[in-house]
């Protein structure tokens, strides 16, 4: 059927149709009136032959001639490959292809992957695919594996074709560790477009262009993106499948623009996880905003809801989870203990002890009152940190004092009342100029302890140095190398103020076993998201955070799965025998020590305070000390503050939350193929399709010079990765994941961490590639002809409705026999395997008369519509099903939504806000449900050797 300028407006394609348009298949998604009659209709669709595949398209029929492919002109053709090998091929494309009906709620890939197959990081994908759209937040605590349960999530996505469109979010420090995750472990390729990344997508695409429309998945971080001046209006004219936004606890209460940033990219998505091991700060309603970017109907009270009211939408599980803690094995060593070192201050430094405790910390009972203004009372408490880091951090954060206090060049007072303040700081930088790094009991101390633990220059033994200050990083990275013996590079530094690229260099250096790099000095830039176990075992807190939170953190960065050696943690901690001097035995050593408590008995230590916020966890202890608290009464009174306050606390955010003890493992689709593996199908199709592709290959590999076409499919990889590797010259590739990982290790004993050596996945560009390179080959509206050991003519159709999204509601593979007087239809598989259709298949190449045949297709096509429209009924089942729970939940949050709301203005708007959620969420459930007619397709045919 052709519709052109005299279409009707009551002929519209159906959703889920195959149309023929300038040459190339299309798939309808909407078929709407257009506002002129002169256009006819317009047709929303996406490209399924090769060159547009993917493609989003809109088509007036008015203009364009638009035609429909019908299953009734299918066109019989013989096939005259060796063991109907294109033919075999053909159908597994189709099914390779095809994706997952959208009521297929279990697992369908699991265990493809360069990862060990463990339950518990499948729970997220598990809870995500339950659901009308796959929105969740996975909340795991630090290591568990956050990223590897995202790249699980992705994969299914992808497999259901809810995946094409990816945009990852996270901190610029760990883009390339995330980007190197999900190619080496998944095979998904993503663009990063950091600093460099965005230089060449600038020097490759026309200016002006959308680089997220022409890149299908990106990874870039938060702080680029959140530029809306020079990203909002890309942002807002695009749509993805899936976003997922790292340490996403940063969108809230971090400033505008990172929380419009959320909200723009989670309406503007279909798929959205959130990852966070800190996801809240103790405030109900800020939490229930990261919970509303998931479902803004989820929570009618922001300050009054239970885990019942989100458990469709979050996930967290400690280490000391019952089914985490089975799986463990030798992949996570328990912590060793974090030991306290002691460093007694040099009579130098006790000076500034006597100094800070007399003029700084006496508080009230000081003669003449405290030395600076109530609106100051914090900043000795700043002064006090900075010395317990080191006396170059003092002498810095007293000059930036001055600086603020004085007049340039002058050096006079801006206020007359800062005088008694302005002579304590010339006194306190005087102190501090005289101690030299020979004064330093924690630089003597941190060199002792990493001798002790075997860092030297001859040594592999590597140990992480943290610091809260950035003076002090950088002069450990001046004093360092001389007091240990290390040579030029072995002392690295990383804070906040290197570039992301740089950022990544290091933290990827530091993971290659080959590096030079013995002690990586670095802020608490660090202490989010960075694997830093690879190699290192060791760390050394220089000073510590008045935080909980932030001592897990930083630990979490070689305390998590994957671990092969047992976690070592030491302390420096500074001591003074001056009288009511506040030295490190007064905050940092008991907060130390309360950490490891609670991380061993609840598995994090987040809810100690109950706070949730390494922020407010120091805020309110500095306070407390300033009433005269101790450590750990501040820390218990926070926390039975916070129970009293927060109810919803306990009940959301302590433990585990989201998988119920002995839960049954996730289910697993049932995956038909025609081909024993993902490997029989690549041989087989280079062979076959791909022939003028010359193959070196043994058991394990797989090496070849791509062509353009698959090296332009690597081109999201990192440009170093291509040159070094030289991957796009010689692809080399393995199904054997004993030795993908083998090279995944070596790679990083060598200078990148990236292997040489890629894992095959389902999901691998090598796969897609061949799967385009199979299709292409039939054309349209044909279907190749098999003989095998079958008495009577089997017919194979693909049956499939779709919902207004384009997305596959009912999906039938179809047998069609007995045809003409006693049609029946049963699964396609089974009948392809009872017919012998496989390897080992010989073709004699007779070709034979296929009119007889031809005649029965239209017959075939009927036969398979009324079975289609059939068991269509039972889809639509689950689907409602699927639905009422959605539904349900809708009504409740509305009824909630409403009461109590008067007719002023402000309940007025409340009531448009709520009306308006209410209807777009009706409007994205009626587009889940099943529209439009069925689509069929004659995918081939099976005859008897007669």
């Amino acid at each position: 059927m052709t519709e052109g300028a005299g279409a009707t407006q009551t002929s519209p394609f159906a959703p889920g149709a195959r149309v023929e348009v300038r040459d190339a298949e299309w798939m309808v998604r909407t078929c709407t009136p257009a506002a002129s009659a002169v256009d006819g209709h317009m047709v929303r669709a996406v490209g399924v032959s090769e060159f547009v595949r993917g493609e989003d398209a809109v088509f007036f029929t008015g203009i364009e001639e638009v035609t429909a492919l019908d299953p009734e002109r299918t066109r019989l053709v013989h096939d005259d490959s060796s063991g109907y090998a294109r033919s075999r091929l053909y159908l597994e494309s189709v099914l390779r292809r095809t994706p997952l009906p959208q009521s297929e709620r279990r697992l369908a890939m699991p265990d493809k992957f360069l990862l060990k197959d463990l339950v518990y990081q499948r729970r997220p994908a598990e809870l995500a695919l339950r659901e009308l759209r796959p929105r969740v937040l996975i909340a795991d605590v630090v290591g568990l594996g956050k990223t590897l349960e995202i790249g699980l999530i992705l994969a299914e996505l992808i497999r259901r074709g809810r995946g094409e469109r990816i945009l990852v979010v996270t901190p610029q420090q760990v883009l390339e560790q995330f980007q190197q995750e999900l190619w080496t472990r998944f095979a998904i390729p993503l663009v990063r477009l950091d600093s460099v990344g965005l230089e060449r997508v600038q020097r490759d695409i026309p200016a002006g262009r959308n680089p997220f429309l022409y890149f299908k998945r990106a990874i870039i971080s938060v702080d680029t993106l959140k530029n809306q001046g020079k990203y909002g209006q890309h942002l807002r004219s695009m749509h993805w499948d899936a976003v997922v936004i790292d340490e996403s606890h940063n969108l809230i209460n971090e400033g505008n623009l990172r929380n419009q940033l959320a909200r723009l990219l989670a309406a503007q998505t279909d798929a959205l996880l959130l990852a966070s091991a800190t996801p809240h700060n103790g405030n109900s309603e800020s939490f229930a905003e990261l919970i509303r970017l998931l479902d803004p109907a989820a929570i009618a009270d922001p300050k009054d809801y239970s885990a019942k009211d989100i458990e469709h939408l979050y996930i967290r599980r400690t280490k000391v989870h019952p089914e985490v803690r089975a799986e463990m094995g030798d992949d996570w060593p328990e912590r060793g203990p974090s030991v306290s070192v002691r460093c007694v201050a040099a009579p130098a430094e006790e000076k500034v002890f006597a100094e800070l405790t007399r003029t700084w910390l006496a508080g009230e009972e000081r003669e003449g009152g405290p030395v600076v203004r109530k609106e100051r009372r914090l900043f000795p408490y700043t002064l006090l940190k900075a010395f317990l880091s080191s006396h170059v951090a003092l002498a810095t954060t007293v000059e930036n004092r001055l600086k603020t206090i004085t007049y340039t060049g002058t050096g006079g007072l801006k206020d007359g009342e800062d005088e008694r303040e302005h002579k304590a700081l010339i006194d306190l930088r005087d102190l501090a100029g005289e101690i030299g790094d020979a004064d330093s009991a924690k630089l003597k101390g941190l060199v002792r302890e990493l001798e002790d633990i075997g860092v030297g220059a001859k040594s592999s033994t590597r140990a992480v140095v943290f610091s809260e200050s950035v003076p002090t990083l950088e002069w450990l990275n001046e004093t360092l190398p001389k007091a240990l013996g290390l040579k030029t590079g072995q002392v690295a530094l990383m804070h906040g103020g290197l570039s992301d690229t740089e950022q990544q260099r290091i933290i990827s250096d530091f993971a290659l076993e080959t590096s030079k790099v013995r002690v990586l000095v670095t802020g608490d830039v660090a202490s989010e998201g960075v694997n830093l176990h690879r190699q290192c075992h060791h760390i050394v807190h220089y000073d510590l955070p008045w935080s909980l939170i932030r001592i897990e953190q930083r630990n979490g960065r070689i305390d998590r799965f994957g671990q092969k050696h047992r976690p070592q943690f030491r302390a420096l901690v500074l001591t003074s025998t001056v009288e009511g001097a506040k030295d490190d035995t007064t905050v940092s050593e008991r907060l130390l020590d309360r950490e490891e408590k609670a991380h061993r008995a609840m598995g994090t230590a987040e809810t100690v305070t109950g706070l949730f916020s390494a922020k407010k966890e120091e805020d309110r202890l500095i306070q407390d000390l300033l009433k005269g608290r101790t450590v750990e009464e501040s820390l218990d009174a926070a926390h039975q503050q916070q129970e009293e306050g927060s109810a919803w606390a306990g009940d959301v955010l302590f433990g585990d939350v989201g998988v119920p003890e002995g839960e049954a493992a996730p289910e697993r689709a049932p995956e038909p193929q025609l081909f024993g593996s993902t490997e029989e199908f690549v041989r087989a199709a280079l062979s076959t399709v791909a022939g003028e592709v010359s193959v070196d290959e043994d058991e394990r590999i797989l090496a070849f010079e791509p062509p353009r076409d698959l090296a332009h499919r690597l081109s999201a990889l990192p440009v170093d990765y291509l040159r070094e590797l030289k991957v796009k010259e010689r692809l080399r590739v393995t199904f054997d994941r004993v030795h993908a990982q083998k090279r995944l290790d070596e790679a990083r004993a060598t200078k990148t961490t990236w292997p040489d050596t890629s894992y095959v996945s389902d999901l691998h560009p090598l796969v897609e590639w061949l799967v385009d390179k199979v299709q292409v080959q039939t054309h349209r509206n044909e279907a190749p002809v098999i003989r095998a050991d079958v008495d009577a003519p089997v017919f194979l159709v693909q049956g499939t409705y779709s919902n207004e999204l384009g997305q596959p509601t009912v999906v039938e593979w179809m047998a069609v026999t007995g045809l003409p007087g006693e049609p029946r239809v049963e699964d396609m598989f089974e009948a392809v395997r009872r017919a012998g259709v496989g390897t080992g298949m010989v073709n004699t190449g007779r070709s034979g008369d296929l009119s007889g045949l031809q005649e029965l297709v239209p017959a075939a096509v009927r036969v398979a519509r009324t079975h289609l429209e059939e068991r269509s009924a039972e889809y639509d089942a689950r689907i409602k099903e699927d639905l009422a729970r959605p539904q349900q939940r809708l009504e409740q949050w509305q009824q909630l939504s409403l009461q109590g709301l008067g007719e002023d203005p402000r309940g007025q708007r409340k009531k448009e806000r709520v009306h308006d959620t209410y209807a777009e969420q009706q409007r994205l459930m009626r587009r889940m449900s099943t529209a439009g007619e069925p689509l069929l397709r004659v995918l081939a045919v099976v005859k008897g050797e007669n």
